[in-house]
């Protein structure tokens, strides 16, 4: 049975820094392509960043600069740090991981970013 468990979110004033972790079990890891993704109040699904086995990554415009993804293949684990955090940051965010033939998502993770 796969899982993906998310951790590290929480409340955190604007400009602040968190890091998200997601640990992926019952897959192989360095197979797939591991992103984390959010959803704001209200608005849709987005895309934050996504990183490969070889650890190309690829971010969303609205991040890029604040955000880093990376990953850790021996240990079955993908980051999120998220610098310079701004309200509309505020969202739930989900681990995801996909190859050619599957796709899996965690339970997801709330961060907060208000004063």
């Amino acid at each position: 049975q796969v899982q993906l468990v998310e951790s590290g979110g929480g409340l955190v004033q604007p400009g602040g820094s968190l890091r998200l972790s997601c640990v992926a079990s019952g897959l192989f890891f360095d197979r797939y392509i591991m992103g984390w993704y959010r959803r704001p109040p209200g608005k849709q699904l987005e895309l934050v960043a996504d990183i490969t086995s070889g650890g190309s990554t690829n971010y969303a415009d609205s991040v890029k600069g604040r955000f880093a993804i990376s990953r850790d293949n021996a240990k079955n684990t993908v980051h999120l740090q998220m610098n310079s955090l701004k309200p509309e940051d505020t969202a739930v965010y989900s681990c995801h991981a996909r190859s050619v033939l599957s796709t899996f998502w965690g339970q997801g993770t709330q961060v907060t970013v208000s004063s």
